[in-house]
């Protein structure tokens, strides 16, 4: 499966457009988790626990959005985009879409 944020692929060409594919998941971490950032934003720097959180969460967000692709036949993903949103205090939810398409052979 072919992934890409650009519109099309240097050397392929688009047979069928199959539609808008998604994939979503959202994630918080516990309260130890939740404690342990609010002090580091009084000393500042980097909060791992949230970026490791979030690096999870995007990884598991395109994993879904490639198996609806592959649900529909795609051989690839194209103008991929993501986006994240806080649902609740210490929760953000990270959706990957993109259109999944046919490649001429």
């Amino acid at each position: 499966m072919i992934i890409t944020t650009t519109e099309g692929i240097p050397g392929y060409e688009v047979e069928e457009v199959l539609g808008v594919v998604f994939g979503n998941t959202v994630r918080s971490k516990h309260l130890g988790k939740d404690i342990a950032a609010a002090l580091k934003t009084l000393a500042g720097g980097e909060i791992k626990s949230y970026t490791e959180m979030l690096t999870e969460a995007r990884n598991e967000a395109i994993k879904r959005m490639i198996d609806e692709a592959e649900k529909l036949g795609a051989d690839a993903v194209v103008a991929v985009r993501l986006g994240s949103s806080s649902v609740m205090s210490g929760a953000a939810e990270l959706v990957a879409y993109g259109t999944a398409v046919k490649l001429k052979k």
